[in-house]
């Protein structure tokens, strides 16, 4: 409960970018186009998987989760932070806020996962080629899948469950573009040891985790392709996880940028426009990886653009 001198806060203020008033309209243009290639790149990829039967292999439809949770992550960030630019401040109920950030955590935390387990795609397509059908079928696949989705939301809901019972009493001011976890943890006058020390375990479990189960299987990959004799055959079979290593150093990079710094008030200032990095700059990136890096997608993509030129002309 409040004390009798505070006033309990009901809405936060997101203070954006500040200092940037003369450039608004400019940065919301661009944040708009870059948001419009985002959600096009992703569903993109979506609809190819969806419709191409030579794309419905494992990769791919890990690829199609990637793709999915890229879109509603930046959809859960960028629509606020266009408006935020032009308003320069941006109201958003307590209730709404914690919201923002439950769906930001979720995405962000299914894309360890699905990264992780394409990981794994790729151990077993390169290190057990043989086996690979048998292994990666369809029922493991959709295992693999939706079970990124089903334990990230697991995860992520015992902690939330504290977080809506904060109370925020004085301040609402954040300075930054979304409600992050820092920052709210920071507003809050409750008790938030607990939470800090879920956050700490899942980041650990989740992140840490997954990275050093994507190291480890890549280090493996590599063992193996190094005894290929023949030059062609590894430079195919490196090929093959090119896509998938630069956007897992795109995914990585972003997060040691942010959250792996010292917290004081000028890394603070640079963590939110760092976090721009993770919330669109790679949700921007990796239609352009696995549209550049693979010759499936290409082939899927030209003949669609084909077929829907084919139905303009007639």
């Amino acid at each position: 409960m409040c004390q009798d001198n505070q006033t309990k806060v009901t809405e936060i203020h997101l203070l954006g970018f500040q200092g940037l008033d003369n450039f608004n309209l400019l940065i919301f243009s661009i944040l708009l186009l870059i948001y419009i290639a985002i959600v096009f790149g992703n569903l993109l990829i979506i609809l190819l998987v969806s419709t191409n039967n030579n794309l419905k292999i494992p990769m791919f439809i890990f690829l199609q989760h990637l793709a999915l949770a890229d879109a509603l992550l930046a959809t859960c960030v960028v629509p606020v932070m266009a408006e935020l630019i032009l308003k320069t401040k941006w109201k958003m109920s307590v209730a709404g806020c914690i919201t923002q950030m439950y769906f930001y955590f979720n995405f962000g935390f299914v894309q360890c996962f699905i990264l992780a387990v394409m990981s794994y795609d790729r151990y077993v397509a390169i290190c057990n080629p043989l086996h690979y059908i048998l292994i990666m079928d369809r029922r493991i696949c959709s295992l693999l899948s939706y079970g990124c989705w089903v334990v990230t939301w697991s995860l992520c809901s015992p902690e939330f469950i504290f977080i809506t019972q904060f109370q925020f009493c004085g301040p609402s001011d954040i300075d930054h573009f979304f409600c992050d976890f820092g920052p709210i943890v920071e507003l809050s006058t409750s008790d938030t040891s607990i939470v800090q020390w879920l956050d700490f375990t899942y980041s650990v479990l989740v992140l840490f985790c997954a990275l050093t189960f994507i190291i480890g299987t890549y280090g493996y990959i590599f063992v193996i392709v190094l005894k290929i004799s023949s030059s062609t055959a590894r430079r195919k079979s490196f090929s093959t996880c090119s896509a998938h290593l630069i956007s897992v150093g795109a995914y990585y990079g972003s997060l040691i940028t942010i959250y792996v710094s010292p917290s004081n008030e000028m890394s603070s200032n640079v963590n939110k426009y760092s976090s721009l990095l993770y919330t669109v700059v790679t949700p921007l990136m990796n239609p352009i990886i696995y549209s550049l890096r693979s010759q499936e997608i290409k082939q899927a993509a030209h003949k669609r653009l084909k077929t829907f030129c084919g139905r303009k002309l007639i």
